[in-house]
């Protein structure tokens, strides 16, 4: 199996940024109109020459600005395979051919009637083509901080904090029924083996959702040999699909912060609610469980919420969302994230 990598992240260097990443659209608008914003300001003699510089400029750059953007994302996959000069010849050139149609269309309302029409011309088509240059640099120098080696380490950094933690805890789960239970100690000792196979057979950023959802099942497995009937859990898996591919190790630091923060102080116990499914092009993952009183529990150090929310940031930008929702009751996580398939990597 190749080696995965995000589709939400270029994985070399010498690529264009992805036009269809909702992070480089919102960037790319949020800086053009901040430039824009900037040169009216400069041009302008007073606030009433500010505001008419402003809508001027964005009468002529907004047209501009979303065709390019709207060819940018249908040439997308085209562009990307050019190599990366080649490429942003290409982008340099698109932006010169949008910026010449939308100035000949605009007539007057770009040209003043006078006899330096050309120089106009010239002026818009040296402003998109510098704009357009800053842009590239922009991303290009972004791509090359979370190149592939600094971005793969970053994220065999983070999982290896998790990893200790996990051991640690699962240890103490089979330690507490060695005395009482050898042979399911044993049993559990063994399930410990294969989760642990499991967790460390992949370094990769990506693996299939089933085989996360097997190694929770797992882990919980242990964890109930501790806790017995203290520990319910309710799993929701109705509409998922079979091909999607999720960050490591995300789901069990979280079924982990569950048990220990919220069943484990209970001396009733209680129930974890897991609902997994896909909706839209999104998947939505939402762990829910009981909440003990404030003081019955020490808080911990919030390393495994740090983590994800940092693993999902680097991998799919703001494309994924990590909400957290608490009461004096319950605790709920809710992440949504891009649907990937197998084949999309």
């Amino acid at each position: 199996m190749p080696k995965l990598q995000s589709i939400k992240q270029n994985p070399s260097h010498d690529a264009l940024p992805d036009f269809r990443s909702l992070g480089v659209v919102l960037r790319t608008l949020l800086l053009s109109n901040g430039v824009a914003l900037l040169l009216a300001f400069l041009r302008a003699s007073s606030w009433p020459d500010f505001l008419h510089q402003l809508l001027h400029g964005a009468a002529l750059m907004q047209p501009v600005l979303l065709t390019c953007l709207l060819l940018f994302y249908v040439l997308g996959p085209s562009l990307a395979k050019l190599p990366l000069w080649q490429g942003n010849g290409a982008s340099l050139l698109i932006v010169a051919l949008v910026t010449l149609g939308v100035v000949n269309l605009g007539g007057g309302l770009y040209l003043t009637p006078a006899d330096h029409r050309g120089f106009e011309v010239v002026r818009y088509l040296v402003l998109g083509l510098s704009a357009t240059a800053a842009l590239l640099i922009y991303f290009r120098l972004r791509t090359i901080a979370l190149s592939p080696a600094i971005y793969q380490a970053r994220l065999q950094a983070l999982q290896a904090r998790i990893r200790p933690h996990f051991l640690f805890n699962c240890i103490n789960t089979v330690l507490s029924v060695v005395r009482s239970d050898p042979k399911r100690a044993e049993t559990a000792l063994e399930d410990m083996s294969d989760l642990f196979r499991m967790a460390m057979a992949h370094d990769r950023e990506l693996v299939p959702l089933d085989r996360e959802i097997d190694l929770s099942r797992r882990y919980l497995e242990l964890e109930k040999l501790r806790l017995g009937d203290r520990l319910r859990v309710n799993w929701h898996t109705g509409n998922l699909p079979d091909d999607a591919l999720v960050p490591p190790l995300m789901l069990q630091p979280l079924l982990e912060n569950a048990v220990y923060h919220g069943i484990e102080p209970l001396s009733e116990g209680g129930v974890i609610d897991i609902r997994l499914s896909k909706e839209g092009n999104d998947l939505h993952l939402e762990i829910h469980n009981p909440r003990p009183e404030p003081g019955a529990h020490h808080t911990g150090n919030k390393l495994a919420l740090e983590n994800i929310r940092e693993r999902l940031a680097l991998l799919f930008d703001i494309e994924a969302h990590y909400t957290v929702e608490k009461t004096h009751d319950f605790y709920r996580v809710n992440i949504i994230m891009p649907y990937v398939r197998k084949d999309q990597t």
